[in-house]
């Protein structure tokens, strides 16, 4: 048979093919995005790039806030502006430099999140072992170990504030609480990628509140204040606050005096001499030798 007429009979095998294969990989992925196994990957991916359009608009502002900050040193050296406003544009690129390194730690933990759920999918085999289910497990054993608080009369008796709505932390977590069950997706149920990261993080910050809550009630318990920091923390703060407030006061005062210096010292058009005509030094004459003269013999 010629394979002219060959190929002109079958040439639609081939596009049917990568298409089947196409709508398979999609349908695939699809099931397993909806089913639950990816969801804690899609939710990782979304926060890491959010998290990086966060960084980089936050470097764009200490851009923008060096840019003005040096605008102004440089209008302040010319005395056409306060040592106040060179301060304010000092603190708000101080400002500035602290939101964009945290904004950078954001990133970097929203990777190492995005690292841990990619590595999660193949070990979701069940359903037990979805993100959800772990999220409902998750849940669960933190409302364990409130319940414990509440239902045991020894802690009860020597832990109170956990359960006196009166408490702020008590009250936080609480509020922590109400909002997770909000949240909390039924079992079975199909869940967006946006829902699960809204219940991911309501879930962690329960998890939070509870810490707070139970360390709040241990050290009354034990006659410490829970809000008070340790001695050396303290110290260190203010050791490196009032280091920070010494060399701020130091560059506004270098920066007002040589304001000062080159206000004195700036030469003014209608002050300036005229400026004398170079002198020609005038050529030395040369020494000119006598020559001896000869007697001649006669």
């Amino acid at each position: 048979m010629d394979p002219l007429m060959l190929a002109a009979e079958w040439w639609w095998v081939a596009p049917t093919v990568v298409g089947a294969g196409a709508v398979t990989a999609a349908g695939v992925r699809r099931q397993g995005s909806t089913s639950g196994r990816r969801l804690a990957f899609d939710a990782a991916r979304d926060d890491l790039k959010e998290a990086q359009y966060r960084a980089a608009e936050r470097r764009r502002a200490v851009k923008l806030a060096r840019a003005e900050h040096a605008r102004l040193v440089a209008e302040r050296t010319a005395s056409r502006t306060s040592i106040a406003e060179v301060s304010s544009a000092r603190r708000v690129l101080k400002q500035a430099e602290q939101d964009a390194r945290a904004a950078a730690a954001d990133v970097r933990a929203r990777r190492v999140q995005l690292n841990v759920a990619r590595a999660e999918i193949p070990l979701a085999s069940k359903r037990d072992r979805y993100p959800v289910a772990r999220l409902h497990r998750a849940h669960d054993a933190i409302t364990a170990r409130w319940m414990d608080y509440e239902t045991d009369p020894a802690k009860l008796i020597a832990y109170p504030t956990m359960s006196d709505v009166k408490d702020s932390a008590t009250a936080a977590f609480l509020k922590a609480s109400r909002h997770a069950q909000e949240l909390r997706p039924a079992v079975g149920a199909r869940t967006t990628t946006e829902e699960f990261a809204a219940y991911r993080d309501a879930v962690a910050q329960l998890e939070r509140t509870f810490d707070v809550a139970e360390h709040a009630a241990k050290a009354r318990a034990a006659g410490r204040d829970p809000n008070a920091s340790p001695v050396w923390q303290d110290t260190a703060q203010q050791v490196f606050t009032r280091s920070a407030d010494a060399l701020d006061r130091a560059a506004d005062a270098a920066a007002s005096a040589f304001a000062a210096w080159n206000a004195r010292n700036r030469p003014s058009a209608a002050a300036e001499p005229d400026s004398p005509e170079p002198s020609v030094p005038k050529p030395k004459p040369s020494k000119i030798w006598p020559v001896p003269r000869r007697d001649s013999d006669g």
